[in-house]
């Protein structure tokens, strides 16, 4: 494996995350205005890196949310296999006090070991990282050295897992926020750093409504 340097944000805010609702990877929601603000405001920062390829997942989200680089004429590509985890029957349910009991009780399933559990519906922590894997595998075999991905938060904790070797039960160490950024190297060995760990200066100052 060659090294390379990877870009690794969460996509920006839509109304679902405003509301505090889940979306899940069976909500396509677009972007509202305040994901649209992070978005100039992640690519106002970072539009001098030289990135020589952008994925994104196949939820418009993500792509939306790294527009200004295509628009510079970046190759790019829609990695399905990234894509947020199925949070099954609650994708798109308000989440009122008795689903967050049942919410917060698979959190506690999921950082007690039991990996294979899934919400109704949905899958499995152990589910999405090996489709993540698959995903994560065929950026890497490919010969750009310098990448931007954008993708989903439950995801994005569940891959960085998978990349520090960190046992799952762990995840919720990996913070994120709509378009916060992991810096990361991987060298020739396949050996994982992360550079930056959620990093949001791009996003100070922004007046979101």
């Amino acid at each position: 494996m060659l090294s390379k340097k990877i870009y690794l944000v969460r996509h920006g805010q839509t109304d679902y995350n405003l509301k505090g609702v889940v979306q899940g990877s069976g909500i396509d929601a677009p972007l509202n205005s305040n994901g649209y603000k992070q978005a100039k405001a992640f690519f106002d920062t970072y539009k001098d890196i030289p990135f020589e390829k952008v994925y994104y997942t196949g939820l418009q989200r993500t792509k939306q949310s790294v527009e200004g680089f295509l628009d510079l004429g970046i190759p790019h590509e829609s990695v399905v296999e990234l894509n947020e985890i199925s949070w099954g029957k609650y994708e798109g349910v308000p989440m009122t006090p008795e689903e967050n009991r049942y919410y917060q009780h698979m959190l506690e399933k999921w950082s007690s070991g039991e990996l294979d559990y899934a919400i109704a519906g949905g899958e499995s922590p152990n589910i999405v990282a090996e489709r993540l894997k698959i995903g994560i595998d065929y950026i890497l075999s490919k010969p750009e050295k310098l990448i931007l991905i954008c993708m989903h938060g439950r995801a994005m904790r569940i891959l960085l897992s998978v990349l520090m070797k960190y046992d799952l039960r762990f995840m919720d160490e990996f913070h994120h926020q709509n378009l916060g950024l992991y810096e990361l190297n991987v060298d020739d060995t396949g050996v994982f750093r992360i550079l930056k760990f959620n990093s949001g200066d791009h996003l100070k100052g922004l007046h979101l409504v």
